[in-house]
């Protein structure tokens, strides 16, 4: 069966990735940047500001804000020490009540707040986050720089959590070899896979634990 071949910005079936965060990761990007083949000019840099909300009882659901819309992806499998991740929902605001019940809160294992309303506002959304001792909403900024590497989707990023800044560096794809030959080749081998969720978590202290470097 041949490969599927990937696309930046396309949708593919469930993907294996690698990523990891820390302060610095010069080399890696360097040698990433040499030894990816020509990407489409709207990913050669992008920016965006989003809000994930971090849950302390749950690290399988990933959920983040972004352009008023929400985002909720659920971790599947680690294959080769590989995460794949599926989009979980979609939603945007004003997002009604019984999304909220039967989809929203449920992902993040929390306490089901009271909702008397039959739509909620993204600020009356979020005030329910911040009432929540569980719960927090995480100012994300991104600045991204694509590259494609042995057909796998890649990227550096500048990423400001809370204001802290921590470097972010990942391959993708559907094919778990394609990503382990990046990794080699980016010289990344021995470095800890961590995903947007446990380092936001690291960076504000739910998690006692650090970043790669």
């Amino acid at each position: 069966m041949s490969k599927e071949q990937m696309e930046i910005g396309a949708i593919s079936k469930p993907r294996f990735e690698f990523r990891t965060f820390g302060q610095n990761f010069d080399e890696a990007a360097k040698r990433m940047a040499r030894l990816s083949i020509p990407v489409p000019e709207k990913v050669w840099e992008r920016s965006s500001d989003e809000i994930y909300i971090l849950s302390r009882t749950n690290d399988i659901n990933n959920t983040k804000i972004r352009d008023g819309k929400m985002d909720i992806k659920t971790y599947v499998q680690t294959v080769d020490g590989l995460e794949q991740w599926n989009p979980l929902m979609k939603g945007e605001f004003p997002i009604a009540a019984e999304v909220l019940r039967n989809e929203v809160f449920p992902a993040f294992m929390v306490e089901m707040p009271a909702l008397t309303q039959e739509t909620y506002t993204y600020e009356e959304f979020i005030s329910m986050i911040e009432n929540n001792p569980d719960l927090a909403a995480v100012r994300v900024h991104k600045q991204r720089f694509g590259y494609m590497v042995n057909n796998t989707i890649c990227e550096v990023g500048n990423v400001l959590v809370n204001g802290a800044k921590i470097v972010t560096i990942n391959s993708e794809s559907t094919e778990l070899e394609d990503i382990k030959k990046t990794i080699v080749d980016v010289k990344l081998e021995g470095v800890e896979n961590i995903n947007y969720l446990q380092a936001i978590k690291r960076v504000i202290g739910m998690i006692n634990k650090p970043l790669a470097n």
